[in-house]
């Protein structure tokens, strides 16, 4: 067995020496990258001092913040791991390098870690070999000037301290931290998986927790350093709650705005997201979710940490080279952007989650539908409290735009979207259309337009980050080809009007999860796998549409406005239109109205986000008449139906002696199908009996309605099941319905074993 020896110096540093020590059950790791967790609950003083004063955790985090430019928010990314672990009485600890340190975290949350960050012209080795995907350290050396030594890693933690690692008396500021480490790498490895995740997006991060909650364990790799800086199907795992926590709802998504400043005079504002008095009925009807606005430098590092503990760490700063076919296997060469180095995975299925620039798409060859985009855009990071405004303003869509200034070529306007309440925002640039945007501006021009956008020169507001995005309208014509599939923004990408991204990637997951766990399981026919792309591509296909519609639709306002107008002088005029008592500003205040209500279907769109209808194999519909119309406007109304291949209705249920209420849509899915009956329904349970015997598929029987095993507290279920009492629902593990019997039948023990079987292709 042959060894290839690297050596490669991974970090320099120079900022001052802390130790900090503190339970390890305040992180959450992974191959990848270390996430605190309730940093706010932390408050312990360093191990060791700094010579230039006392630091705490606090002071920790707020440092990756300023010096990484990773962001900010208590699931951050600590650092990035070097690719070394090693074992001490049998836990395995893993070596992270960044934000100036180095980082020792285990596996055991009974353990501690261990933070440094050194201020010295130090070098810390490490000898080890990788081997089954696992790294193992032969030795520690540490150099200090003239001084060195050596750590036995197999000693006890307590004696990998200071005294053992490092001198105690460092106080030059100027010295620099080198950290490197020495791997044997054994040239024969292939790590061996059956299912490889390419992305940790929301996409990538909510198959792997699907994946994880069905009891299957994979690997899931990102080019990216770290994570980046919808509540059903989240609500099935049990992560609703924890989204809820970090997200944003009520009254911080109560109204859209239009403004001339954050500060300033409102045009305009808009109710949003269901709070309009006049359609939060429909949206209580929808679902047992709140709306609630989860960022993605939030969202995501919740799946990865949720994703890690069900068997799928992810394996950061990794990016996919290219795969080849190999039998039943795709072997994958990955790339490591720390080290350059490349290596293998082979795997069983491949799950393309690798964003717009997808490698496995191109390399697929899947066509894409495009339409020509709408343009560039620029988004910015911005640090600003603006708490004292949203008194007043409560919102979490601003547009910001002056007709009567001049404004550069890069920022004509901008959409403001609150990140945090109300101290972290994104301010969205759109520039003058046909610019030259070759000249990358600086870094203080964007933060001149901020202030101009914010109108209060007396707050202070800081740049965070910056990056641009083009409109896209662009949906792949297919998302499957054998054992890949493809989902998330690889195969529908469009600007982010009615909020469908994220929910859309996290829908493409859930419903692709539950039938490669029944497959593999040996449940269902790998025929099963076939129905992905015909139930999500038209999906794709809509959203996409509908949100590049939902961006063009704000061009009358901006028309109206005057913005449109070529020069400074005509935009001022049009303007001024709005307040003249003459036909012609009735005229425009007319428009104005009209293009602020015509946002509607942006803002109240519960029959975009809900109306999906599935059409493939894995729907029964040979019961079924032609399928109903949809609502006049189906991108605001919601169509609450139980006929195959929607979504499965929601109800308030309860039971006799009541207690705390709940949905149809928590006893449907958690890995199983479900069938829905009613009085005089029993025969239905021996049906599932009989599924269960010969299938070896599990059916859960839910009785509703007066004495069964759940009341229908407002009658609800009985208007919106579409069946008799003892007819039935059978609903599949994604909460959409699978086919439905009007009432009962003299064979129902075997119409639903054929059903089942023609479902999971069993036939």
């Amino acid at each position: 067995m042959s060894y290839l020896p690297y050596s490669k110096t991974l970090y320099q540093s120079s900022s001052h020496l802390h130790l900090l020590e503190f339970p390890s059950k305040y992180l959450r790791s992974n191959r990848g990258t270390i996430y605190p967790l309730a940093i706010d609950d932390i408050t312990t003083a360093p191990y060791l001092r700094d010579p230039f004063g006392t630091a705490t955790i606090h002071d920790y985090v707020h440092a990756c913040r300023t010096c990484s430019g990773l962001g900010s928010g208590q699931y951050n990314s600590l650092c990035t791991f070097a690719g070394v672990g090693f074992f001490v009485d049998g836990c395995e600890w893993a070596v992270g390098i960044g934000m100036g340190g180095v980082v020792f975290v285990s596996s055991d949350s009974s353990l501690r870690v261990l933070i440094l960050i050194l201020a010295s012209e130090m070098k810390l080795s490490m000898s080890s070999r990788l081997e089954s995907g696992r790294s193992e350290v032969v030795s520690m050396r540490w150099a200090f000037g003239k001084r060195s030594g050596t750590v036995d890693p197999k000693s006890p933690l307590d004696e990998v301290t200071v005294s053992n690692l490092f001198p105690t008396c460092i106080s030059k500021p100027t010295w620099t931290l080198a950290i490197s480490h020495t791997t044997s790498v054994i040239q024969a490895t292939m790590q061996e998986t059956d299912y490889l995740i390419v992305g940790a997006g929301p996409a990538g991060g909510a198959l792997a927790c699907f994946l994880g909650y069905h009891g299957l364990a994979g690997v899931m790799i990102a080019a990216a350093p770290g994570t980046s800086q919808t509540p059903q199907c989240l609500r099935d795992i049990g992560l609703e709650g924890e989204v809820t926590k970090v997200g944003s709802k009520h009254g911080c998504m109560e109204h859209t705005r239009w403004c001339r400043s954050m500060a300033g005079e409102e045009y305009a504002r808009i109710h949003s997201w269901g709070h309009d008095p006049k359609r939060k009925g429909d949206y209580d009807a929808a679902s047992p979710c709140d709306h609630l606005d989860v960022p993605q430098t939030i969202l995501e590092p919740i799946l990865v940490k949720y994703a890690h503990d069900h068997g799928f760490p992810c394996q950061f700063n990794t990016a996919l080279v290219s795969f080849v076919q190999e039998g039943q296997r795709y072997v994958c060469e990955v790339k490591d952007s720390i080290s350059s180095e490349t290596r293998k995975i082979r795997t069983k299925y491949l799950f393309g989650c690798d964003g717009g620039r997808s490698v496995i798409i191109r390399q697929l060859g899947i066509p894409l539908i495009k339409k020509p985009q709408q343009g560039i855009a620029i988004n910015v990071l911005v640090e600003a409290d603006l708490s004292h405004l949203m008194e007043t303003r409560t919102g979490n869509l601003h547009w910001v735009m002056d007709p009567e200034t001049d404004y550069p070529a890069f920022g004509k306007m901008a959409l403001v979207r609150m990140v945090k309440p109300w101290t972290e925002w994104m301010f969205i640039l759109f520039p003058e259309p046909d610019q030259d945007l070759s000249r990358e501006p600086t870094q203080e021009e964007y933060l001149a337009r901020v202030q101009e956008l914010i109108g209060d020169s007396n707050i202070p507001a800081k740049i965070k980050d910056i990056s641009k995005w083009y409109i896209n309208e662009t949906v792949a014509e297919y998302y499957s080809k054998d054992n890949i599939f493809c989902l998330g923004d690889a195969v529908h990408r469009h600007p982010p009007f009615n909020g469908l991204g994220s929910n859309t990637c996290i829908q493409d997951a859930f419903n692709l999860s539950w039938k490669i766990a029944a497959v593999v399981k040996g449940l269902a026919s790998p025929s099963l796998l076939s129905s992905f792309s015909p139930e999500r591509q038209p999906v794709g296909a809509t959203i996409v549409a509908r949100a590049n519609q939902g961006f063009r639709d704000h061009t009358a306002i901006w028309d109206a406005l005057g913005l449109l107008c070529a020069t400074k002088p005509d935009r001022i005029a049009a303007f001024a239109e709005l307040r003249t008592p003459t036909p012609g500003g009735a005229k425009r205040r007319a428009a104005l109205r009209e293009a602020i209500q015509g946002t509607e279907r942006e803002f109240h769109g519960v029959g975009v986000e809900m109306n999906q209808r599935y059409v493939s194999d894995a729907v029964y519909l040979d019961d079924e008449g032609p399928r109903p119309p949809l609502p006049s406007d189906p991108v605001l109304h919601h169509e609450i139906t139980t006929y195959p291949g929607s979504r499965v209705p929601h109800a308030w249920l309860n039971t006799r002696v009541p207690g705390k209420q709940f949905s149809t849509i928590d006893l449907a899915g958690k890995r199983r199908f479900a069938l829905f009956t009613g009085v005089g329904g029993d025969r239905w349970r021996d049906a599932a009996r009989r599924v269960g015997e010969q299938l070896g598929i599990e059916v859960g029987v839910y009785s509703i309605g007066w004495f069964q095993d759940y009341e229908d507290v407002y009658f609800d279920w009985a208007r919106r099941r579409e069946v008799d009492d003892d007819g039935c629902v059978l609903v599949r593990p994604d909460l959409f319905v699978a086919w439905r019997s009007k009432g009962m039948i003299a064979d129902a023990e075997d119409k639903l074993v054929a059903v089942v079987r023609r479902i999971m292709g069993r036939q």
